[in-house]
């Protein structure tokens, strides 16, 4: 922890210029035609390959404060044929390597960060008022797992991802109702069965299982749902002793069914888009506390800027906190 404390308080007025390099370089790396990118992204890889640490040497961005005697350096500098083959295996394995350029990675994290900025509570602020820190109470209320109308930005989030409209209670009834206007409903019933099943009761296994091979995958089941053979015949196999996890493999094919076919259509359907214009709003009761949550205020104009008036006479700018007469 002393370490980690001086290497912090060094780094620490340095952040501010990393973090410009990075913006700088990601804008540079946007404005870069593609065939300047490949070359650039192939110096970075020759260069690191380069100027790797000879083998032996320890490496200090790899160890920790605590570092090795003479005797393990010694060792480690012995070279025989298993050390120079453990080597050519390693830069192998290394060139083999799927890596992703800093570029992409700050331009999906900055992706990430506008899209969620919006929805959380520190950043942007909690409307109608902060629960935190005042006595009202109504964020739970619009906010409580099941409401009646959802607000506008929990309609946003299910729009994120797949896993953010099934987490949501309200998100998943509403896609239920859309499932059945396109008549695969038992899609998501199925899927909410097998989550009974893996989070319900040890003694409530056997009786479960058997109910949902009855309802879902058995031949002329009421509520049928089209899974591939093999996932079938492995589910079968693990039917002979059930356990809580025996569905999984049927409840990911059933996912990722409705996660690349039935989800986009949901998004680009009239019942999500209708759900989104008549979301609640709640309006703002108390300003925010945090400075870095208030709004701007837009300055007035000055008084000695205003427009002439009819008679040709213009307004006085005041002279100081009493104020005075101008002059025409």
């Amino acid at each position: 922890m002393e370490h980690h404390g001086q290497l912090h308080r060094k780094m620490n007025h340095m952040w501010d210029l990393v973090v410009m390099q990075a913006r700088e370089q990601l804008r540079a790396a946007k404005q870069r035609r593609k065939g300047d990118r490949l070359v650039i992204a192939c110096q970075e890889q020759t260069y690191w390959l380069v100027n790797r640490p000879p083998p032996g040497v320890p490496n200090v961005l790899e160890q920790g404060p605590k570092r090795g005697s003479c005797t393990a350096r010694q060792v480690l500098m012995t070279k025989n044929a298993d050390f120079y083959k453990r080597e050519i295996e390693c830069c192998r394995r290394a060139l083999g390597r799927t890596r992703v350029k800093s570029s992409v990675s700050l331009e999906a994290y900055l992706k990430f960060s506008n899209q969620h900025r919006p929805h959380d509570p520190i950043m942007s602020g909690c409307l109608p008022s902060n629960p935190w820190i005042t006595d009202d109470d109504t964020y739970w209320a619009i906010n409580a797992p099941r409401v009646a109308e959802p607000t506008q930005l929990r309609v946003q989030r299910w729009a994120f991802s797949f896993q953010e409209l099934l987490e949501d209670p309200v998100g998943r009834a509403h896609f239920m109702d859309f499932l059945r206007i396109e008549f695969s409903a038992e899609n998501l019933s199925f899927w909410e069965a097998c989550e009974q099943l893996r989070h319900g009761g040890q003694a409530q296994v056997p009786g479960l299982v058997d109910a949902v091979y009855q309802q879902f995958l058995a031949p002329g089941a009421a509520h049928w749902v089209n899974i591939d053979s093999q996932t079938m015949e492995r589910t079968l196999e693990g039917l002979q002793r059930p356990h809580r996890y025996v569905l999984d493999a049927a409840q990911l094919h059933i996912y990722m069914l409705m996660k690349k076919d039935s989800y986009p259509r949901f998004l680009k359907s009239d019942m999500y888009k209708t759900l989104l214009v008549e979301a609640v709003i709640p309006p703002e009761t108390k300003r925010r506390v945090f400075p870095f949550m208030w709004k701007p205020r837009r300055s007035s104009p000055s008084p000695a800027l205003l427009p002439a008036s009819a008679s040709g006479e213009c307004v006085a700018a005041p002279g100081g906190p009493g104020g005075g007469p101008g002059e025409a």
